[in-house]
């Protein structure tokens, strides 16, 4: 399931790459113009829900229980929307530069891209999830882990947050699911 996730949440995240080059290119699934590029972004949406929902079945955990030891705290939260911000201009930059309707090239490069996305384990950010109400954060530790939270808390002060329902996307990233009651 795992896998199935991690590619589902790669496509998601390079999702609008492909939505950014079929309008670049004027390619219409439609004849109406409107209706085709309504059908590309509810896709986008629906993609970034599908991982949404996926994310229930992950493993569960809390901060509390990756930081054993009574030391470990949360020591600094930083907001990491923007830190994204060049890699999805990138991939708007690439999709825009791609001549129109030559799909070798398109594939290739998507692929390429695709690739990168799933093996890096750390580029699971969707700007699609900010439309959702999420937010991306670092979260370093006192024992100098850092890692990568995606949550719908806007935190600001380190010291009144606890995350007791997790899923673990990988050893570094997870997605705070709300506290339990």
């Amino acid at each position: 399931m795992l896998i199935i996730f991690k590619i589902l949440l790669a496509m998601s995240s390079t999702s609008l790459f492909t939505v950014i080059y079929l309008i670049k290119s004027k390619y219409h699934v439609f004849n109406s113009i409107i209706l085709s590029y309504t059908v590309y972004f509810l896709t986008v949406i629906l993609l970034a829900y599908l991982a949404l929902l996926c994310m229930n079945f992950l493993e569960r955990s809390s901060l509390a229980s990756q930081l054993s030891n009574k030391k470990n705290s949360l020591e600094e939260i930083e907001l990491a929307n923007h830190t994204f911000l060049p890699t999805y201009l990138g991939y708007f930059f690439i999709a825009l530069s791609i001549p129109d309707k030559e799909w070798s090239i398109f594939v290739a490069l998507y692929l390429i891209m695709f690739i990168f996305v799933y093996l890096s384990q750390n580029s699971y950010f969707n700007p699609i999830f900010i439309v959702f109400g999420y937010q991306f954060y670092y979260v370093k530790t006192s024992s100098d882990v850092k890692l990568f939270l995606i949550s719908k808390k806007l935190m600001k002060n380190h010291k009144v947050y606890k995350f007791n329902n997790l899923r673990k996307i990988n050893d570094f990233t997870f997605m705070d699911k709300g506290d339990l009651e």
